[in-house]
């Protein structure tokens, strides 16, 4: 079946903030995003040019290895980030940044004379620009992200938004979940 604006012969590149997608999930739902049933349903039967899922981890935590692998496992390129200090509070505890939204637009840049679709994974309104100079060169721009953490300027700004758990099998299962 052949969902309206998608084409088996369109290129796809399918860029994914696993944070921003992470914490809503966690937040909202108290369950975690299945990055492979995301995929699926963002090439759409279309042809995959690039998928790239974007991590933040703390340096010297190896705790996201495994989760870092599995992107891989399933078809990620996945590029990482250490968290970095931002400030201490005046009791001296670290507050920490890391934030891949100029990588991901700089990707898209990169990528967008050979792409027919662009694949956002994040609910981020900073989004907003970089996707309205792709929808001008043509490129079709669709979202999937939580209704609930998602601007409403990146909803109406987009070709298609999808909500996350409105795809199949959008969560992983719970590890306590009987077999």
């Amino acid at each position: 079946m052949e969902i309206l604006g998608q084409h088996p012969e369109q290129r796809v590149g399918v860029f994914v903030d696993t944070q921003n997608l992470y914490h809503s999930a966690r937040d909202y739902y108290e369950r975690n995003v299945n990055f492979e049933s995301l995929l699926r349903f963002a090439v759409g039967g279309r042809r995959l040019l690039r998928a790239t899922a974007y991590v933040v981890e703390k340096e010297g935590d190896t705790s996201a290895w495994p989760f870092i692998y599995k992107l891989s496992t399933i078809g990620y390129r996945v590029r990482r980030m250490y968290l970095t200090v931002k400030e201490l509070t005046e009791g001296g505890k670290p507050i920490y940044e890391g934030n891949w939204d100029m990588g991901i637009a700089a990707d898209m840049v990169r990528l967008m004379p050979h792409l027919d679709v662009v694949v956002l994974g994040s609910g981020d309104g900073d989004f907003v620009e970089i996707l309205e100079v792709l929808m001008e060169r043509g490129i079709r721009v669709e979202v999937i992200a939580f209704r609930e953490t998602t601007a409403q300027k990146l909803i109406d700004a987009v070709d298609r938004f999808t909500h996350l758990p409105d795809i199949p099998n959008a969560f992983m299962e719970p590890k306590n979940a009987e077999r």
